[in-house]
């Protein structure tokens, strides 16, 4: 179920995320790289915004015959992004700032997990909804909208494995 696959990619990280202080966290491996503080910014915020777009889909029926593109049904069928590197907007990557603390970011993690759980009651209960646009898939529905959050969070699993190893190498 999809509530179960979400639940479980957001506890590898928010077990993970226990495991550092606030100055790891914020050491970038490059200038041009984030730091996992960032990376767990980036998944707050862009999981914030899937699920805002997942409530306007509950909201009314507007766009309910548009379909996705035909390489996000691919994805979609796969359950995964591709194994590629992709590049993000650079405005989002230009602007995801360091984590104030670690307690807040502990929080916030959390919170995404109780938004998760009433989010997904919603779409349960659900019997009409539309879909709303994403930037790169085109239209997506509430189920997909979910279904995207989690993929994108196991997606940067590799890049956080990354920075993971970079820190390690400091030490």
């Amino acid at each position: 179920m999809l509530i179960d696959d979400f639940n479980k990619t957001l506890d590898v990280w928010l077990q993970d995320l226990y495991r550092y202080d606030i100055e790891t966290l914020r050491i970038q491996p490059d200038p041009s790289s984030w730091s996992l503080g960032q990376l767990y910014r980036h998944l707050i915020e862009e999981t914030s915004w899937y699920f805002a777009q997942l409530e306007i889909c509950l909201e009314n029926p507007e766009n309910s015959t548009q379909e996705m593109t035909p390489d996000a049904k691919a994805m979609f069928q796969k359950n995964s992004f591709p194994d590629e590197l992709i590049k993000g907007d650079p405005f989002i990557s230009a602007n995801i700032k360091q984590p104030v603390s670690l307690q807040a970011l502990q929080h916030e993690f959390v919170q995404l997990q109780k938004n998760a759980a009433s989010i997904w009651m919603k779409i349960e209960k659900s019997k009409t909804y539309g879909k709303s646009q994403h930037p790169g898939f085109q239209f997506l529905n509430p189920r997909e909208w979910f279904q995207y959050a989690e993929m994108h969070m196991r997606h940067h699993l590799k890049q956080k494995s990354s920075i993971e190893l970079f820190l390690k190498s400091r030490q």
